[in-house]
């Protein structure tokens, strides 16, 4: 699976509002801290307020702040929200089933159901709370097993 932009650009900002409750930032001030442009960082907002997930203050000092505590806000639902699916491949989609003629026989089919169903289950663990609480990986995790072969 892979985030779209709509979806990290969503959850960066939304980050930047739970690091400092009560606070409304300003539209420019979150797509400059999270080097989004400012205009599709506009749009985003507008869809995250028409679902209740941010408000906005109007007014010279106005801005966006969490429309709900950051525990209720999980990556799980952002992702749902821009990105729709979850799922690696369609034929194991809840949401985005489309049948695929190799069902009946196929052997990766499973592993691949088992990575939507971690990846669904850790994104809906995620809440803003949790993320905000959570160290930024280092470069050496991305890459330190990858230099060893277990990576992909």
């Amino acid at each position: 699976m892979r985030l779209s932009r709509k979806s990290d650009y969503a959850l960066r900002a939304l980050v930047t509002l739970a690091e400092q409750p009560g606070r409304t930032i300003s539209i420019r001030e979150l797509a400059e801290v999270n080097d989004v442009p400012r205009r599709f960082l506009e749009h985003i907002m507008l869809e995250m307020k028409s679902k209740g997930i941010v408000r906005s203050i109007p007014g010279r000092i106005g801005g966006f702040e969490l429309a709900m505590p950051p525990e209720q806000v999980t990556m799980g639902r952002i992702v749902r929200l821009f990105d729709e699916m979850l799922a690696p491949i369609p034929c194991v989609s809840g949401t985005h089933y489309e049948p695929c003629t190799q069902e009946n026989r196929c052997r990766f089919r499973r592993v691949l159901l088992d990575i939507r169903n971690y990846t669904a289950r850790r994104m809906e663990e995620a809440s803003l709370a949790t993320l905000i609480a959570m160290q930024p990986v280092a470069k050496k995790e991305v890459f330190g097993e990858y230099l060893e072969g277990a990576g992909i």
